[in-house]
């Protein structure tokens, strides 16, 4: 017995020095003696003792260094050796000196996240430690660095979401995350947004972590970013994600919201409502999968028939002209030519029973209106960024309202709803208000959902393809509920012509003839009156429309429709429609077609390679920009300006393409003779003086021209698509009159004799493409965001 406790006794003695001096510098060293410290130990950091200074010197660098605030540039080279240890502890403190560091200051952020190797050393430690401590310690120091912009470019530029997304896969979780939404500290919702709400989870702290620092690393990407996130993480994460909003958009619905001091079993999160949506949008911008398109022919035949004849009547005879029915019986197609069956099918419609309406309500999120000329969508993102995933609002999304017989007015079942909507109010929908439209529906209201391209797949193919069709970037869609003997909306005039799918039921149309109409333009403020439209009727066409039937309408038709009581042998129906609108933007119109025409030949000109700064030198300047506003002012009175454009149109056969190619060279002959012989100098500088009287931009309405150019930036003052400021054009004019003139005069008489038509088709298709692209990465995103199918 006494022979062990003396062996005891030595073990005991032999575990004693662990480098006595160094632990006694420690214990009031300041941070240039800790680092010496460091720098010994680390040099022979195979030895036990070396590794515990190497610890011990690591926690005292972090107090130390927060304290005394040293030169941080010692301890930033080691870090990288430090972070790349074979000892868990050491990788630990390590990261937690990474984090310490970058939330000290915006300047240390910044020099972590830009040095490289630090940040290569941390991503490595995500990706390749199992043990719950360093993934922990890891992702907290990319949550503190990722506070400052320049630190998550950093992040992003070595891998850092992959190794994020693959870990948080990775790691044992619940199958489906529980969750629940938690208020602001001091318990409030801004302004009533829910999207603002903290999401808490039901699961371990190591998971929410990971999955904290993804969302904000995701948020963060551009689209070539997005990219290049290897498909299958970024599906299998994305898949995630949506099974987690489905129960976020539930509880949102549900009103289920806690306070911060009610947490409980919840582990908070620093993830909001709108930083998962965000997350969600951006990884579908690129899913090809999401919104596809119809072949053209498919859906040309679904709508027009088997015949080419019946389309190439309709080209010829009626588009943008006048109504056009189409009976499904004329049409002989099989259910399985039906483009809209699928959709039918999911329904699950019922006479009378408007069941499924909260059904489909309740899945979807509102769909904010991406900007007429925008083509970045991550702009867009920005803009919405604090509202997005919100449930749908009132008069945005959707409408319930009914036209009174006597009156003829619309009347709102959501009044004060629509009365906040009038303020600018947000009115978000609660599952009350959902169920209340199956309770306003049987009361007589019609119930109206917008943007259903957006909110079912099935529905944006369709979409995509009419859009093709008639050369155009997007068609929107409505869908119209209505109860028997009820009217929705009121008699109107629309500015886009629109094609009506009868669904279910039955409904009476009333189309009304009006001669000489000039067309409406799209959101256009001179867009005609429904009261001044009302005065030019003449007559009116009566058209019943059963289940299966189209109708046309083109922009600028006065219109109504209601349902009927039936017939002595028919019972009343209610009635289920969707409206494809063709909605003609500026730049898809002829006359969005001549600017871009005045564009490219402009571009073609060799520019003036003198030296001098005379103003003879602006006056092709002037004369361009000034005959960009001529042909503004033929457009607000030519009818042929404000057509749609079919140079976009696809895929069509080569007799019906060879027939509007031809015409569409017809039309553009008309242009570019009313622009010779009706554009004149002293009507568009009079344009200019009275756009710098109101404080106007003459150019505003072209501003689209920009994103001519191949990277979307406009270029010097000499560039085709630059415009002057009226402040600085408008006086030029009048002090030079008689030569801007006689250039002005110059200019248009060589545009219209050089232009030629094949000059303009590649660049005018560029523009299109680059819309349709945007509106596509839209449509991704926003129906990723909805719970349909």
């Amino acid at each position: 017995m006494e022979r062990r406790e003396k062996k005891s006794e030595h073990r005991k003695r032999k575990r004693k020095p662990e480098n006595d001096k160094s632990l006694q510098l420690l214990q009031h060293a300041d941070a240039d003696t800790i680092f010496s410290l460091l720098l010994a130990a680390i040099h022979n950091s195979d030895t036990p003792s070396s590794l515990s200074l190497i610890k011990k010197c690591l926690i005292k660098l972090k107090h130390t260094f927060l304290s005394q605030n040293p030169n941080p540039n010692p301890i930033l080279s080691l870090l990288p050796f430090l972070l790349t240890s074979k000892s868990a502890e050491i990788v630990c403190y390590s990261a937690e000196i990474v984090g310490a560091l970058s939330l000290y200051s915006l300047e240390l952020n910044e020099q972590v996240g830009l040095d490289g190797e630090i940040v290569k050393s941390l991503v490595l430690a995500l990706g390749s430690w199992k043990k719950r401590r360093v993934l922990m310690a890891a992702c907290n120091a990319v949550l503190d660095m990722a506070t400052t912009p320049v630190a998550r470019q950093c992040l992003l530029r070595f891998f850092a979401l992959e190794s994020l997304m693959s870990g948080f896969l990775q790691v044992p979780k619940s199958s489906v995350m529980q969750v629940s939404l938690c208020t602001l500290d001091d318990g409030t919702v801004d302004d009533g947004n829910v999207a603002c709400l903290k999401i808490g989870f039901e699961d371990d702290e190591l998971p929410v972590l990971l999955l904290t620092a993804s969302i904000i690393l995701i948020n963060s990407c551009n689209i070539e970013l997005l990219g290049k996130i290897p498909r299958n993480l970024s599906e299998t994460f994305f898949s995630f994600l949506k099974n987690l909003w489905a129960e976020v958009h539930n509880q949102i619905l549900l009103a289920n919201t806690m306070k911060s001091s009610q947490e409980g079993q919840f582990v908070m999160s620093n993830i909001r409502v709108n930083n998962l949506a965000e997350s969600i949008f951006r990884l579908s911008i690129n899913g090809s999968e999401i919104a596809t398109t119809l072949p053209v022919e498919v859906v040309k035949r679904s709508i027009f028939g088997l015949t080419k004849s019946s389309f190439e009547n309709f080209m010829l005879s009626h588009w943008e002209v006048s109504p056009f029915l189409i009976r499904k019986l004329s049409r002989a197609l099989n259910e399985k030519d039906d483009v809209f069956s699928s959709f039918i099918k999911s329904l699950g419609l019922i006479e009378t029973d408007p069941s499924f309406l909260s059904s489909i309500l309740r899945n979807c999120v509102s769909c904010f209106p991406i900007g007429s000329d925008e083509v970045d969508v991550l702009s867009f993102l920005k803009e919405v960024r604090n509202i997005l995933g919100c449930p749908i609002i009132y008069q945005q999304d959707i409408r319930v309202l009914r036209t009174e017989r006597k009156t003829k007015r619309e009347v709102h079942f959501f009044q004060e709803s629509l009365d906040s909507c009038r303020k600018k109010d947000f009115q978000f929908f609660n599952i009350d208000d959902l169920l209340k439209c199956e309770e306003a529906y049987k009361e007589g209201y019609t119930v109206a959902l917008r943007g259903m391209e957006f909110r079912f797949k099935c529905i944006a193919a369709i979409a995509n393809g009419l859009a093709s069709i008639f050369g155009q970037p997007s068609v929107g869609v409505n869908m119209y509920l209505t109860p028997p003997n009820s009217q929705g909306l009121a008699r109107h005039v629309d500015d886009h012509c629109v094609f009506v799918f009868q669904l279910f039921g039955t409904k009476q149309w009333t189309v009304f003839s009006q001669p000489n109409v000039q067309l409406p333009r799209l959101y256009s403020p001179d867009s005609l009156h429904d009261a001044e439209v009302e005065n030019s009727v003449t007559e009116c066409r009566k058209i019943l429309l059963r289940e299966g039937d189209i109708l046309y309408i083109p922009r600028g038709v006065l219109h109504e429709a209601c349902t009927e009581n039936g017939g002595p042998n028919e019972s009343a129906a209610c009635s289920l429609h969707l409206t494809l609108g063709i909605e003609v933007e500026p730049p898809f119109e002829w006359e969005g077609f001549a600017h871009v025409s005045l564009c490219c030949w402009n571009q073609r000109q060799p520019q003036d390679a003198s030296s001098s700064e005379s103003v003879l030198e602006f006056l092709d300047v002037i004369s361009v920009n000034l005959l960009h506003v001529a042909i503004g002012l033929i457009g607000d009175s030519d009818p042929t300006f404000r057509k749609a454009c079919l140079v976009g149109a696809m895929s069509l056969p080569s007799d019906i393409s060879n027939m509007l190619d031809q015409n569409q060279k017809t039309i553009f002959s008309h242009l570019i003779n009313k622009i010779d012989t009706e554009s004149g100098f002293l009507d568009a500088l009079r344009i200019i003086e009275v756009a710098m009287q109101k404080n106007e931009d003459p150019f505003q309405r072209i501003r689209w021209l920009r994103l001519l150019s191949a990277d979307g930036e406009t270029t010097g003052h000499d560039s085709n698509f630059s415009f002057m400021e009226a402040s600085k054009l408008f006086p030029l004019c009048v002090e030079h009159k008689d030569k801007a003139e006689e250039a002005f005069m110059h200019v248009k008489s060589r545009f219209c004799d050089e232009v030629l038509f094949v000059d303009v088709l590649d660049r005018y298709k560029l523009l299109l493409n680059k819309y349709r692209k945007a509106r596509k990465q839209y449509m991704n995103g926003m129906i990723s965001l909805q719970c349909t199918s």
